[in-house]
């Protein structure tokens, strides 16, 4: 049996345990590994959850941006120097790109590598690498289908837009096929489900997670749930899948999807 638990984001799934705070942001307990850190309600709802993360080993960075790592030191403070998984490009400078005041504004990580390697062993990889017992992080993901890019990144050869190559996912091995377990998917859905499959030998039945479709219109989630259809046991929505796309999906996969927000947890066997 996995315990999928949701200690940070952007809302809160019940008044109980009273106290529980929601952020925008993302971090999840898969079993005994962490996947993200929110940005600062992860430690303290983990608390109220009695999900013990200070006896967690591994922390996965779905990718750099401070919705999902600005909690990391927090968590860092409670765990014992735990391994970080993360691709090699999450500390680069990421900013917003769009107009009005919040142009310019920071968009990644705002911890150096050092400061991070003071509290953990980073384990940087492109490739997917076993973090526990059946589960996966996947690593750099390719990508033939959409993806979902957002704000600019400085590299050697100057500023571009970001194609966010950081972004990964986590991939745990049930009795009913994969449950694939999101912080955001910038690679994008489909191309994220196919890697997954390729990696891990399965069929995905399972999704979890900040879908990225917020920023999609209602044709475009129609699609996706299209391609869905018939494939899969659950899904489950939460941080960045927004709420037209979480409207869209309740009404065209009724008997599958769910929202889920913190404190909201998925038994898997």
């Amino acid at each position: 049996m996995v315990e999928i638990t949701i200690l940070a984001d952007n809302r809160v799934a019940s008044p109980y345990p009273r106290g529980l705070r929601g952020e925008w942001g993302f971090s999840v307990a898969v079993g005994d590994v962490l996947l993200d850190t929110g940005q600062s309600a992860a430690v303290h709802n983990a608390k109220l959850l009695e999900v013990p993360i200070e006896e967690f080993d591994s922390v996965v960075v779905s990718h750099s941006h401070f919705d999902h790592t600005s909690g990391m030191m927090g968590v860092l403070d409670v765990m014992d120097r735990p391994d970080v998984y993360c691709h090699p490009k999450i500390w680069a400078h990421r900013y917003l790109d769009r107009e009005g005041k919040f142009e310019g504004a920071p968009l990644g990580i705002p911890y150096t590598k050092s400061t991070v390697e003071a509290k953990a062993k980073v384990v940087e990889h492109r490739d997917p690498v076993e973090v526990a017992d059946g589960v996966c992080a996947l690593g750099e993901i390719p990508r033939t289908h959409q993806d979902h890019r957002i704000g600019k990144v400085e590299r050697e050869d100057g500023v571009v837009k970001d194609p966010i190559v950081d972004d990964q996912s986590v991939v745990v091995e049930t009795d009913d096929g994969l449950a694939l377990v999101l912080g955001c998917c910038h690679a994008g859905l489909r191309n994220t489900v196919k890697h997954a499959e390729s990696v891990c030998g399965g069929e995905v039945r399972y999704i979890i997670g900040g879908i990225h479709l917020i920023a999609l219109d209602s044709e475009e989630v129609r699609e996706i749930a299209g391609w869905l259809a018939g494939k899969l046991n659950r899904l489950v929505g939460a941080h960045c899948t927004g709420t037209t796309a979480m409207g869209v999906l309740n009404e065209c996969l009724p008997e599958t999807f769910e929202p889920a927000d913190v404190g909201t947890t998925l038994r898997l066997d």
